[in-house]
């Protein structure tokens, strides 16, 4: 694989350029890092590595994120935060995998914790993605066929993910909106990437958070949301809210 088959694009803010760590990469693959700025601080560009960049002084990661695909001319894009770290060969089996199978559009793959733990219950085999089982996929265990995206229109909505008032689920819209138009993802049990245990999509028993979730399940689910709120409440204990945040969350509020 000569050609730069893929993109990893890095969504960042200004104060925290220093934070991103390069894979250790055995494909020929492009740097692509969207800053966000709004406080218009002084900051210097990476000097060790080669990349392109864009700045922007507005905030939300769904915006950086539809900055970095809609700036990736590369077969494929890997989503990255700064505190990602990333296990080459895993990302290129990965890409392997799409260029031997042109109908997927999406491969949504592991992430492990700085312990080397999985981050969550991970299905233990190869998956189809649905609405139903892609709730709880982050942006750096996604590859995007790029081409397929942009030819459907698919992008991030720019009303959720962290800096905007609903500060999760701009991922799993992303995939109900990718599935919606017709594209194909496939879920594989390989680590690709390390986070952090505690991210924004971590569940947490306050309003702020109840509120945000159920707006994620309205805009994946429409008039079914209801429904769905409570089959997610209905989970073990460990994945409920408390008693009235529940019920709350279920009516939408």
């Amino acid at each position: 694989m000569s050609e730069k088959l893929l993109t990893i694009g890095y969504s960042t803010l200004a104060d925290r350029l220093e934070n991103i760590i390069l894979p250790k990469l055995d494909l020929p693959h492009e740097i692509f890092i969207s800053i966000q700025n709004p406080g218009n601080i002084e900051f210097e560009l990476p000097t060790n590595f080669q990349f392109h960049a864009v700045t922007a002084n507005e905030k939300g990661v769904a915006k950086s994120r539809n900055i970095v695909l809609s700036s990736t001319e590369t077969k494929y894009l890997l989503f990255a935060d700064d505190e990602n770290t990333f296990r080459g060969d895993n990302i290129k089996s990965a890409i392997s995998y799409l260029e031997k199978h042109p109908k997927c559009d999406l491969v949504l793959a592991q992430a492990v914790d700085t312990t080397g733990a999985l981050r969550k219950a991970y299905p233990k085999r190869v998956k189809k993605l649905t609405k139903f089982n892609s709730a709880k996929a982050a942006t750096y265990e996604m590859i995007v066929r790029v081409d397929s995206a942009k030819s459907k229109g698919v992008a991030f909505d720019e009303r959720f993910g962290a800096g905007a008032d609903n500060y999760l689920g701009d991922e799993y819209i992303f995939i109900a909106d990718a599935l919606r138009a017709g594209l194909k993802g496939r879920f594989e049990p390989i680590v690709i990437a390390t986070h952090p245990t505690e991210s924004s999509g971590s569940l947490r028993n306050s309003t702020a958070d109840r509120s945000a979730r159920a707006k994620v399940f309205t805009r994946v689910f429409g008039i079914w949301a209801p429904l769905m709120r409570s089959l997610f409440v209905a989970k073990p204990p460990s994945k409920k809210f408390g008693f009235i945040n529940s019920l709350l969350f279920i009516i939408g509020k």
